[in-house]
């Protein structure tokens, strides 16, 4: 039964994609999510390797140990900039951002004169 309900909403989400504007919007948030998961789970990994504990990095960067512990923790985390920029700099990392593939030029909008 498990399987038909999957083949069900796997044939759903196709629709549903088939849409070239929903397809973007899907695929712009899956790569968001991904890169913030990836973020997450380097930072607790310097956490883990540096032996300290959620706790004692909440305490170390002024923060509340349970807003951490969800942040390692959490199947949504959307951690604020300047709280990475701070658990990175405590573990003795840094935040950098890198070049991905380029980006596709949108197409311009025809200005109407005034």
């Amino acid at each position: 039964m498990a399987r038909a309900a999957s083949d069900y909403y796997e044939r759903r989400k196709e629709a549903w994609l088939s849409d070239p504007d929903t397809r973007g919007h899907y695929e712009r948030e899956r790569r968001e999510i991904e890169q913030i998961d990836s973020v997450i789970r380097s930072l607790d990994q310097l956490r883990v390797d540096a032996g300290i504990s959620k706790t004692e990095l909440a305490r170390r960067i002024g923060r509340n140990p349970s807003s951490i512990r969800r942040l390692f923790t959490a199947q949504t985390a959307r951690p604020e900039l300047p709280l990475i920029v701070s658990i990175a700099d405590e573990l003795g990392a840094r935040v950098e951002i890198t070049a991905g593939q380029p980006v596709r030029p949108t197409r311009s909008r025809k200005r109407i004169p005034a």
